[in-house]
């Protein structure tokens, strides 16, 4: 098995240059601006819809372990491995072949424009507070304002990864300020009674038992917190290697406690089916029930500033994961072609033309803000699953750690990590997980391309394999879907 493209360092192949590398702040900054965009703001709804108080605090629990695990394991990895850039897709293909690691890549990049579609219809719903012609995000007239909002972020890229990213920096601020002065206010305004009304949401037959309700809980909190490796993809550009570990962890604990407040809160204010009747941003609807219109004002107009700003993120990761698996050759390498700013600019034009074209998509769909967050959170399941069990690997194997360290930690860490992915895979519902196979199957096209053009043997017997299953789940997804045994968008 040929593994010089596996093992040759991403950073002799991917200069940066000086003046575009980005500091802690920056790096904090991406890591809880791609965080924190829309889903925040729909979690009182979101939660709400399938789940009462009880399964809501066991969902955060889980989901807490879960990515505090998935935390460690890019912190870990930044440090253990920093031969390896741009994070998930880097990790997964060192440690499980070119064909899994390029997967990786491309669900990465999936997810990443898949959430930009959703960031786009979700900050016209919340306009058409203001501008009722909007709807839902998917009227005419909100896919041609998205569509501007998409080109002129693409223009600001355009003009330079760093200023784009001190351009973040500003706007996460201004985004995160509305969202604690929400918890303020909501905190004091908390009724006990309220939030320990039906405590079990077993009142409400709807919601099913406790573990059916947790199920359910499982891919909004994932989708709140996608974006949490947003400083491994971006190590490459990284002024200090050790910020990349720094930079996550502070990201995900500052919004750990953010999002279960804002959903936990919430419950004490209105009930359960009170909150799953809302419409999105339901955080609008709960703040107009304690203060009064100025709320529902207020929190519409921190979502567009809060979307703006991780549509800002999103665009440059997912720009830079097709760019820099197009220098090591795991897609063609015209995805590796960049400006004289530094700026991924093939990657960025071609990622940018496929949102406009599910933008077109969601106007004749009517597909909803939370079917495409389903369909991203699903998607970016594989490179999360396989960073979990590429830092459990070196753990066992013993791999770039010294004798006598200890790797108890990164071991219970990565396995930790990899469980959470495949209980979330199990979540997810056969749906969102034949959708993605939809969206997987192309990628192999690409990849053979691209082995082809590195003159490497395409697949090896367990990859062929993989393959051939990939394309006829996909094929059978068509065909339920056709049929109309599993819905569609």
């Amino acid at each position: 098995m040929a593994t010089t493209d596996i093992n040759v360092p991403i950073r002799e192949r991917v200069a940066t240059p000086a003046s575009a590398k980005l500091r802690l702040g920056s790096l904090t900054a991406l890591v809880i601006g791609s965080m924190v965009g829309s889903g925040v703001f729909s979690l009182p709804q979101n939660m709400a819809t399938g789940a009462g108080p009880l399964a809501i605090l066991i969902g955060w629990a889980i989901t807490a372990v879960g990515m505090l695990a998935l935390v460690f394991v890019y912190q870990s990895l930044a440090v253990r491995r920093p031969d390896l850039d741009a994070g998930p897709y880097a990790y997964a293909k060192a440690g499980f072949g070119p064909f899994v690691g390029f997967n990786s890549a491309w669900g990465y990049w999936i997810s990443a424009w898949v959430g930009n579609v959703s960031y786009a219809v979700i900050v016209f719903s919340a306009l058409s507070y203001f501008f009722p012609a909007f709807g839902d995000g998917n009227t005419w007239q909100a896919v041609l304002g998205a569509s501007i909002l998409l080109w002129l972020i693409h223009i600001l890229i355009l003009a330079g990864i760093r200023q784009a990213a001190v351009v973040n920096t500003i706007v996460t601020v201004a985004k995160i300020a509305p969202v604690v002065l929400f918890v303020g206010i909501v905190a004091v305004a908390f009724k006990l009674n309220v939030w320990t009304l039906d405590f079990t949401g077993l009142g409400n037959a709807s919601l099913g038992t406790i573990a059916a309700q947790v199920k359910s809980t499982m891919l909004v909190t994932l989708w709140v917190f996608i974006g949490i490796e947003g400083a491994s993809v971006f190590s490459a550009r990284a002024e200090r290697r050790k910020d990349i570990a720094t930079a996550t962890v502070l990201g995900f604990f500052t919004c750990l406690a953010l999002y279960a407040l804002v959903s936990l809160l919430s419950l004490g204010i209105l009930s359960q089916p009170e909150l799953a009747a809302l419409k999105n941003p339901s955080m609008a609807g709960v703040l107009e029930a304690v203060v009064g219109p100025w709320g529902a004002v207020l929190i519409n107009l921190a979502l567009v500033i809060s979307v703006i700003g991780a549509f800002l993120s999103w665009t440059l990761l997912a720009a830079e994961v097709p760019h820099v698996a197009g220098k090591d050759g795991t897609l063609p390498k015209f995805f590796g072609r960049e400006s004289e700013r530094g700026v991924p600019s093939t990657s960025l034009l071609i990622t940018n033309l496929l949102v406009q074209a599910f933008l077109v998509i969601t106007l004749f769909a009517q597909s909803t803000y939370q079917a495409l967050f389903y369909i991203a959170s699903t998607a970016i399941l594989v490179p999360y699953i396989f960073s979990g069990a590429f830092a459990a690997k070196l753990a066992l194997t013993g791999e770039s750690y010294q004798s006598g360290e200890g790797r108890t930690g990164p071991l219970v860490a990565g396995v930790l990590a990899t469980i959470y992915g495949l209980w979330l895979v199990y979540a997810a519902g056969p749906a969102y997980l034949f959708m993605c196979a939809i969206l997987y199957a192309p990628g192999i096209i690409f990849y053979v391309w691209a082995r082809r053009e590195g003159k490497q043997r395409v697949f090896h017997p367990v990859e062929a394999i993989i393959a051939v299953a990939l394309v006829a789940v996909a094929i059978l997804a068509v065909y339920e879907m056709w049929t109309g045994a599993v819905s569609a968008l």
